[in-house]
């Protein structure tokens, strides 16, 4: 089991505990959050998969705003063949577009490449447009479509997008991303 323990400017980035059952319900629980996703967690549901998925096999991590110490977020983390992890994010609606999923996914994705040498880092989204955009931004590039891959929660086909980063790409990314915050 891999202990993580990140700090960014706003943000810590922890594994799960159980304490963190209703912060947790409060991301997974809702509607809105899951839009894209699977059908809103009941709590008993939110509980099992926290001790379960999340807490036994180390699948995810805990975000904390750190002024209020409050968990905001859930980010999906785990190796899925050797040296290839898989990212997700959900946040809490109520912390929707302050960056804190960038903030987030952009220093594990650093400390994937950087502390645990890793080769690949995948993620998949059938929202063709907030999660592309964030995909984008952290430097992942698109290796494919399926189309009508899945149902969404109205049971409507739709297409499954799969975005990757290689640590090849993440040293270019890191090196053009310094030279903007130069410029």
């Amino acid at each position: 089991m891999i202990d993580i323990n990140i700090e960014t400017q706003r943000l810590l980035i922890r594994n799960f505990k159980r304490d963190d059952a209703k912060a947790l319900y409060e991301i997974l629980g809702d509607d809105v959050v899951m839009k894209y996703s699977e059908k809103a967690y009941s709590f008993e549901k939110t509980v099992e998969f926290l001790n379960d998925f999340c807490i036994k096999k180390n699948g995810a991590l805990a975000v904390i705003h750190k002024e209020s110490l409050k968990v905001i977020g859930y980010v999906l983390f785990h190796e899925t063949d050797e040296k290839v992890y898989e990212i997700g994010w959900f946040f809490n609606k109520n912390c929707w577009g302050k960056g804190y999923a960038f903030e987030s996914c952009k220093a594990l994705v650093d400390y994937a490449f950087e502390s645990l040498n890793v080769h690949k880092i995948f993620a998949e989204t059938i929202d063709a447009v907030k999660s592309i955009n964030l995909m984008k931004k952290l430097g992942m590039k698109l290796e494919g479509v399926q189309r009508s891959q899945t149902r969404d929660n109205s049971g409507n086909w739709v297409d499954l997008y799969l975005y990757g980063i290689l640590k090849e790409d993440f040293g270019e990314y890191k090196l053009v991303s310094s030279r903007k915050r130069k410029l």
